[in-house]
């Protein structure tokens, strides 16, 4: 039996979407992995509150409210590297602006995302600072 290897991106995204199932975030679950140059994990994350943070009884039942408290997966996975040490991250959504202007201050120059997020100057900012940014929407995901 012969089976095609996963490329990286296809892997990273991979690890990407385990991560998502971490979210305690009801409404959407948002995973990332940053691999380093030689193709390594660093480590995976995935949106939601502040570690060790919990919240109180009604908290996920208002989704706009509690929006301004949740962390980005793309945040808490660059609190698990230092500048220069990774050289891809994959995550499930297409980054924000604000998620896609931190992984560049972060030095990343490729980026892989499945869902488009339409909301996001990403696009534009990676053509600026010369980033990689990719769609993968074919890449083996838990069902």
């Amino acid at each position: 039996m012969t089976s095609e290897r996963l490329s990286i991106p296809r892997y990273a995204m991979a690890l990407a979407h385990v991560a998502s199932l971490r979210s305690e975030d009801p409404y959407r679950k948002v995973g990332a992995a940053a691999l380093d140059f030689d193709n390594r994990v660093i480590g995976t994350a995935y949106n939601g509150l502040a570690p060790g943070f919990n919240a109180p009884e009604g908290f996920w039942s208002d989704r706009d409210a509690r929006q301004k408290f949740m962390l980005h997966a793309e945040i808490n996975l660059c609190s698990l590297f230092k500048r220069g040490e990774v050289k891809l991250v994959a995550t499930t959504t297409m980054p924000c602006t604000a998620c896609m202007q931190t992984l560049c201050s972060y030095g990343i120059k490729e980026i892989y995302y499945h869902e488009a997020y339409h909301v996001s100057d990403a696009p534009e900012i990676a053509r600026i600072y010369g980033v990689k940014l990719e769609q993968i929407t074919d890449y083996p995901m838990v069902k």
